[in-house]
């Protein structure tokens, strides 16, 4: 059995977003995100091909669904389904201290 802290060890992400890989096992992914005032570049959006649930452990961050007018603020402990193809990009993140995000990624 592996444990560890997800607050332990944290990456320095002043220059790029950083995601480490966690546990991959029967079609679950689930990952740390640590960002510092990343986002997403200008006219990209992700549209990734598995269903995910993300929650926001420390930070903040703007997300924006496609469709939707306004980016939805994220703030510790909200969390997120977003359904395989539903387009959504990250517009901004804090830019003081890290935004540690846990994403899990499932088979659709």
């Amino acid at each position: 059995m592996d444990g560890g802290n997800l607050f332990a060890n944290l990456p320095a992400a002043s220059s790029h977003e950083v995601s480490e890989r966690i546990v991959e096992k029967r079609g679950v992914v689930i990952e740390r995100i640590v960002s510092l005032g990343q986002a997403t570049p200008g006219g990209e959006w992700f549209d990734g091909d598995r269903d995910e649930w993300v929650v926001l452990l420390t930070g903040g961050a703007g997300v924006r669904i496609d469709g939707e007018s306004a980016p939805r603020t994220l703030t510790p402990g909200d969390y997120l389904y977003l359904p395989a193809r539903l387009r959504h990009r990250v517009e901004w993140t804090d830019p003081r201290r890290a935004t540690v995000w846990l994403a899990v990624h499932l088979q659709p």
